[in-house]
């Protein structure tokens, strides 16, 4: 009997915790019907596109002006006037400051004074000389002073060569009193006022001039480029794009002019120079920029907008977007990046679609909604 109720007991255990596992799964199988699938997930998609891309080599550097001139006084006097105004455009040649004139202008009458009483001895003397010599020959005059005023005719001549000299050493004062622009260029601030006495030992200028059209860029690349940069400039001129220090705004289109003759071994770059017109003023001496210089294009690359590029552990990568709507987690080396666009070495072929904005949700086999990039900005 009590056997039997003990297996009754134990049957009855065994039923019920039948029906609590049954009940436990069938419960989880309902629940897993019932949970909704995870929503797509928004994204702007683009398109990878070919296109010619020109090839850069980038470097850092100073705008330089293409001639500087410290104005300086080569007469001594006091300033009387100055003609110009501080940052004013001026052409070579026009008056920049004028000196009290007087002094030269009394040497200069000297000087013609002086050369007139030495013409006005020349004529006798010479009358003199002609006399003795027809006076020679009739034993009226001895040959000695025949000879000796012939020598003071000469000495006469020497003379007037002197005064002549003299004369034009006074002229050149006089003109030197008038301090003129040697170049085309743009005045800076004054140093010098009305009224102040200059000398021509003086080591202060006056004012210094700028000559900014054209003007240079003086630059530095890394040595490594030296090669690529030697076969583009022997092919054709080499362009150089004048770039704001942020990097942003392109200030300027030049050419290449000058690759040093030395490679700097203390820092392992290379110097450069690039002329450029300049007519808008665009470029101002002193100014920092970035230089690119274009060595090449690259035919058919593949591009896409920079932003879609994405950077890990591992290197950059980028989302595919398959047929099915989800998304593949593609590897690719960048080769460049230029002005929002990302060319693409390695990794990805033109005409695949990516994902452009709404990364930051997405993993390998993510479905999502693509919206193509607005006008402009794919």
């Amino acid at each position: 009997m009590r056997r039997t109720t003990a297996a009754l007991a134990a049957a009855a255990i065994i039923v019920g915790a039948g029906g609590l596992i049954y009940a436990r799964v069938s419960g989880s199988d309902a629940a897993a019907q019932t949970t909704p699938a995870m929503p797509a997930v928004p994204v702007t998609a683009g398109v990878a596109t070919a296109r010619d891309m020109p090839v850069y080599v980038r470097g850092i550097g100073s705008v330089q002006a293409y001639n500087t001139v410290t104005v300086k006084s080569r007469v001594d006097g006091q300033i009387m006037k100055v003609d110009f105004t501080e940052g004013q455009e001026v052409k070579a040649g026009d008056l920049l400051f004028e000196i009290d004139p007087r002094p030269f202008q009394a040497a200069l009458a000297q000087a013609e004074a002086n050369k007139e009483k030495d013409e006005a001895q020349l004529t006798s003397a010479q009358a003199d000389l002609r006399r003795y010599g027809a006076l020679v020959g009739n034993g009226y005059q001895t040959r000695q002073s025949y000879d000796q005023q012939k020598a003071l005719v000469g000495e006469v001549e020497a003379s007037i060569k002197a005064d002549q000299a003299q004369i034009d050493a006074a002229e050149l004062n006089l003109q030197y009193a008038d301090i003129r622009s040697p170049i085309d260029g743009r005045t800076g601030a004054r140093l010098v006022d009305i009224g102040n006495m200059v000398r021509a030992t003086d080591n202060t200028g006056l004012v210094t001039i700028t000559q900014l059209h054209p003007i240079y860029v003086s630059f530095t690349v890394p040595q490594g480029q030296f090669e690529t940069i030697r076969e583009s400039e022997a092919r054709a001129p080499v362009p150089v794009l004048a770039y704001s220090e942020d990097n942003q705004k392109n200030l300027a289109t030049g050419k290449l002019t000058l690759i040093d003759n030395q490679i700097d071994q203390s820092t392992g770059t290379l110097h450069l120079k690039a002329t450029f017109d300049n007519r808008d003023g665009a470029l101002w001496p002193g100014e920092f920029v970035n230089a690119r210089l274009i060595v090449g294009i690259d035919k058919n690359a593949v591009t896409v907008p920079a932003r879609a590029v994405q950077r890990g552990p591992n290197g950059s990568y980028l989302f595919v977007v398959k047929p099915d709507d989800t998304v593949e987690m593609r590897t690719v080396q960048v080769a460049q990046e230029e002005d929002g666009v990302a060319v693409i070495g390695k990794g990805l072929t033109a005409g695949e679609r990516i994902v452009v904005d709404g990364q930051y949700r997405l993993d390998d086999g993510t479905k999502v909604v693509a919206q193509a990039a607005p006008s402009g900005k794919s």
